[in-house]
């Protein structure tokens, strides 16, 4: 009986050690079935190209302010409508003036309270406590009633359009701005700049604005600011910049593009046909030769040139000049795939 259980356990162990080398087996054949593909290679070369950058970006206003005075109470009269063009300086809205003729009062007494203490100071018949605490008494009034009219008749800060009404006379303001002002005679768009290219932008340099709208016509502009960071999550930095709009022909929303010429660099640019798209995706990649089998590579599009395009590995140092680029046959590929290189 112990020699038959001895047996069996032989038995179940030479079973497992068939069934697992079979199935390792299995995956040797399933690769090796896999035949050599037929390609035709192009090995790659930087080339010297005008390096011009295009972007899609959003108009906004240069400047846009929220009126929102800074105490609340009933609007006694807002003087603009949605569209009204108003100057630096201009009243916009009066609320409600009971704090302020109030303050105005108080400030009227301690005033002529302060010349009074002031005139007795003169001849030494109060103390300097006394003179110090009535005069800080009557500072602190004039700042109140400064800062009243400046949230009673409420003036716009800058030039500007009046984008925004959310509020009709005799309401309650109550947070919600009463008004928005915007500047449209300067725009502004942000730029999402690839990080490749952070050095190569400077604050300075110019920048050329189009519109499917007007498209024979450019529109000039310039990078303001250049942000010192990189976004970790999309490895790009962003940059600030300023569009002259006097003519007021584009408007804060305004879907455009950025052009940003960045001189001559040395580029890898690649046949067209030569890059493959992931079905369901924006992702792009190629095929190179390496070691006589197919290997993906991620890469990223930049300036196009008729039927070639440029090309930057999404991992640095992915590609390089020399590297031999699948141009033929790369559809077929998989990832390892044995290569059979025509060389006709």
């Amino acid at each position: 009986m112990k020699r038959i259980f001895q047996f069996a356990i032989i038995a179940l162990a030479a079973g497992c050690i068939v069934a697992c080398g079979g199935k390792k087996s299995e995956e040797v054949a399933d690769s090796a079935q896999l035949a050599p593909e037929k390609v035709k290679t192009l090995k790659m070369e930087s080339q010297s190209i005008a390096k011009n950058l295009e972007l899609s970006v959003t108009l906004e206003g240069y400047e846009t302010m929220n009126i929102s005075p800074s105490i609340q109470g009933h609007i006694e009269h807002i003087y603009v409508q949605v569209g009204s063009r108003v100057g630096a300086g201009s009243t916009l809205v009066r609320m409600d003036q009971t704090q302020l003729n109030t303050a105005k009062i108080n400030l009227s007494s301690t005033k002529t309270e302060f010349e009074r203490v002031a005139a007795l100071k003169e001849s030494g018949n109060i103390s300097q406590q006394v003179y110090d605490q009535t005069k800080a008494g009557y500072e602190q009034l004039q700042e109140n009633v400064r800062f009243l009219e400046q949230n009673t008749f409420v003036k716009a800060q800058f030039a500007g359009v009046i984008s925004a009404k959310n509020y009709e006379d005799g309401e309650m303001y109550a947070g919600q701005p009463i008004l928005q002002l915007t500047q449209i005679s300067n725009l502004k768009a942000l730029i999402n700049i690839p990080e490749s290219y952070f050095p190569l932008v400077k604050q300075g340099m110019k920048v050329e604005i189009s519109s499917e709208i007007y498209s024979d016509k450019t529109f000039p502009a310039t990078i303001e600011i250049v942000y010192p960071t990189i976004d970790p999550n999309t490895h790009t930095f962003q940059c600030k910049v300023r569009i002259p709009n006097g003519g007021e022909k584009l408007r804060p929303g305004m879907y455009a593009k950025a052009r940003l010429a960045l001189g001559q660099m040395d580029a890898i640019v690649v046949p067209y046909q030569a890059v493959l798209k992931l079905t369901g995706s924006n992702e792009r990649y190629v095929f190179i030769n390496n070691g006589g089998r197919a290997r993906r590579v991620a890469v990223t599009l930049g300036q196009r040139f008729d039927d070639q395009i440029e090309i930057l590995p999404v991992v640095p140092g992915d590609l390089k000049e020399g590297d031999e680029l699948i141009v033929t046959g790369q559809a077929r590929l998989v990832d390892g795939v044995v290569l059979d290189i025509v060389t006709e």
